[in-house]
């Protein structure tokens, strides 16, 4: 009896213990062993790495390329959680869907990656960068409330999760990136140490522990309230941004929703859609002397707009809103609050009014647009607009995922800047209740794409 009472009791603990792996395990595969670095191949530079006390640890080397321990195997769809520890002298970065290809830059790994960036000022860790191809998709700074997560020499959490085109990054559970994007579907995964260019940086360290992978029933995590989705795919819309509000204004063909300034219907000459792109054509440089702006049918109040734009060397261009016709203008553009697009270094506009207030991203004539190396904007490249009104008249200006400016409107210092700008004369200008976005011509070929709206409340 005994016997049989202790047989039943193994068994039992046998069923629960099982049972208890299962939930814990739950699909998820450890990606390092915590002993030694089997799986995984080292691929560029030759800084060093090794396994100390369950972790795998990177340290900086002077006068070598980026480094990078990659899986050997490749992954498409999957969520990737992991630890990692980063001195505050280096940065750093995991590698996903990345690889290395003779055919491409004699196999320099390229592909997304999860930033990891201690600094203080900029502190960008889990934007995505897309190592040796494209730059920053999803910087940092459009998620301000992660910035404060980081825990400086410390472990931090990193989740990664990777379904279809869409990219999402959290930092110690905070939200950070939500990337929708088709350039790569597959690739391994990779852990960063970077180059670095001065003596006091080397033999720092970064440490990466409790690295594991779900490949399998994986479903998209809740899209927490606030995240800004950066949708790269051309003239889509996608179900989250759906969800949010946003509404496309133009989606490569479709100009139903715009007409020509002042006027009932779109203008005969000026403009064209092409490839899925709305274009300004080429004129004089002149303000509105060939085709004339083109504005929104609908007004706005509280909104969100954004849209991709291309300028050509030289040119100069604009998003102008609140933009109200009730304003009479002749043989120039409409008169509103302005996101300039210019080019800084070749369009003579960018040294006239003062402290810069006329540089692509600036409100134009009233506030400079704050630059930022890492996303500068540049010409014969697609750069991101975005403009942000509040119910409460704070307004945003974004350019390339950068806040570039931020102003009250109606306030006393908006009222000081208006005086001082060439809007001065204008009775109550950019105060409007309601009005139009506006997208400009002013004589030279830009184009436009991925227009997109949403009313805030």
């Amino acid at each position: 009896m005994r016997t049989t009472i202790l047989n039943l009791a193994i068994v039992a603990f046998i069923m629960l213990t099982s049972c208890a792996n299962k939930a814990t395990n739950d699909g998820w595969v450890d990606l390092f062993n915590g002993k030694d670095l089997t799986g995984w191949k080292q691929l560029n530079g030759t800084a060093k790495y090794e396994v100390i006390d369950g972790a795998i640890v990177g340290t900086s080397k002077l006068g070598t390329p980026n480094s990078f321990l990659t899986t050997e195997k490749l992954y498409s769809d999957f969520v990737l959680e992991l630890e990692v520890w980063v001195d505050d002298a280096v940065n750093s970065g995991i590698q996903f869907r990345s690889n290395s290809l003779p055919e491409y830059k004699k196999g320099r790994v390229h592909g997304y990656q999860c930033e990891l960036d201690p600094s203080y000022d900029r502190a960008w860790t889990a934007g995505i960068y897309d190592e040796a191809r494209r730059g920053w998709l999803y910087p940092g700074s459009m998620s301000p409330k992660a910035k404060p997560a980081f825990n400086h020499m410390d472990w931090n959490k990193i989740k990664i999760e990777c379904i279809g085109n869409t990219l999402r990054t959290w930092l110690n559970g905070i939200p950070v990136s939500y990337l929708i994007d088709d350039k790569t579907d597959k690739g391994f995964i990779g852990l960063q140490v970077h180059g670095i260019g001065r003596k006091e940086q080397e033999g720092k360290q970064i440490k990466w522990r409790n690295i594991r992978i779900k490949t399998e029933n994986i479903t998209p995590s809740p899209v927490e309230e606030g995240v800004f989705v950066r949708n790269l795919l051309t003239n889509n819309l996608s179900e989250t941004e759906k969800q949010q509000g946003w509404k496309m204004l133009f989606d490569g063909s479709d100009l139903s929703q715009w007409r020509g300034a002042g006027k009932k219907e779109l203008p005969k000459k000026g403009w064209k859609t092409e490839n899925g792109e709305l274009v300004v054509l080429a004129s004089d440089g002149g303000e509105s002397t060939n085709g004339g702006d083109i504005v929104t049918r609908d007004e706005f109040g509280a909104f969100e707009f954004q849209c991709e734009f291309f300028y050509t060397p030289g040119a100069n261009s604009g998003v102008k809103y609140f933009v109200t016709e009730a304003y009479k203008v002749k043989n120039a553009s409409s008169i509103g609050l302005e996101f300039q697009v210019l080019d800084n270094d070749k369009h003579p506009d960018a040294k006239k009014g003062a402290v810069g207030n006329r540089t692509i991203g600036s409100l134009y004539d009233l506030i400079p647009a704050r630059q930022h190396g890492s996303v500068k904007a540049r010409p014969n490249k697609w750069n991101h607009c975005r403009v942000v009104v509040r119910p409460d008249n704070t307004v945003q200006h974004w350019l390339n995922g950068y806040k570039v400016v931020e102003y009250v409107r109606g306030s006393a210092i908006y009222d000081a800047l208006v005086a001082r700008s060439k809007y001065a004369n204008w009775e109550n200008f950019g105060m409007a209740k309601t009005g139009h976005i506006l997208l400009q011509d002013h004589g030279d070929e830009v184009h436009y794409r991925s227009i997109k709206v949403k009313k805030l409340k």
